[in-house]
């Protein structure tokens, strides 16, 4: 007897309060039933408040992984999240550039909630003109795609021309998310092959919603996995951040501070994949 289970690779950092990275695409693949494979780029000592050390794993190390995975697997999604530094970067993206049947979401990961920085300045350029041309859909927030761009985005009706310069700047589908910006509802929007969608949320204010970058994401190349199509897959992904959110968890530390978690998928029983 033969189960098909679909098997999706994540490269990114790990995240010791298992919020954001390796850890919290592992809840999440597994929730969508779809197996999870990981390729370690940094080791984060980190909670949803502080980014207090970052480690990153050699590149030959992350190559290796990399290319045992892809030897060994039928990948059929990939995702990168934290790659750090520029040579991360591009060792991922030379990788990948041989493997372009492989759909690729890349979150261009620069900056943690907590403020604190995430990529070496370097490595924007890198990305730039080595893996997001790779990639299916790129799903940069305003702050990265300003980073990107080289200019700001202020407001919702900015979002589409920015979303479509970005489209035609790297050739890859973006969806652009907006949380960032103020009001009752978080809107990103999505440009694939020159067709907008618009996709609205109620905002949920949860003190320290740390991860939802990498649950986004993560949702994403678990639904492009078991084959749904792009725009179903944002779609479906956008449902289950709103419930993540919703449902989401306190914890009280020995000091007495509480720290907040998305309920990314151990404990969701209503949506399913």
């Amino acid at each position: 007897m033969s189960n098909l289970i679909p098997v999706a690779l994540t490269i990114a950092g790990s995240d010791c309060s298992a919020g954001a990275g390796i850890q919290a695409d592992l809840k999440i693949f597994q929730h969508f039933r779809v197996h999870g494979l990981t390729a370690i780029t940094c080791v984060v000592s980190e909670t949803q408040q502080v980014v207090r050390a970052v480690h990153p794993v050699p590149v030959e190390i992350v190559r290796d992984q990399i290319l045992l995975l892809l030897d060994s697997f039928p990948v059929a999604a990939i995702k990168t999240g934290m790659l750090f530094s520029a040579s991360h970067v591009a060792a991922v993206a030379e990788i990948l550039s041989d493997f372009p049947h492989i759909p690729l979401v890349v979150d261009p990961v620069m900056i943690a909630s907590t403020g604190t920085p995430l990529l070496e300045t370097d490595a924007v350029v890198a990305y730039r003109e080595l893996l997001l041309p790779l990639a299916r859909v790129i799903t940069p927030n305003l702050p990265e795609a300003n980073v990107l761009l080289g200019k700001m985005i202020a407001h919702e009706s900015e979002m589409e021309l920015a979303a479509r310069e970005l489209e035609t700047l790297f050739g890859a589908a973006v969806l652009l998310k907006g949380g960032h910006l103020d009001g009752a509802e978080c809107v990103d929007l999505l440009v694939d092959g020159g067709v907008a969608w618009s996709f609205r949320a109620q905002r949920i204010k949860v003190a320290g919603s740390h991860g939802t970058g990498c649950t986004l994401s993560a949702a994403i190349t678990a639904a492009l996995a078991v084959g749904v199509p792009l725009s179903g897959a944002v779609k479906i992904a956008k449902n289950f951040l709103s419930e993540a959110l919703s449902e989401s968890y306190e914890f009280t530390t020995a000091q007495g501070r509480t720290l907040h978690a998305l309920n990314q998928g151990t404990f969701l029983s209503k949506n399913e994949a």
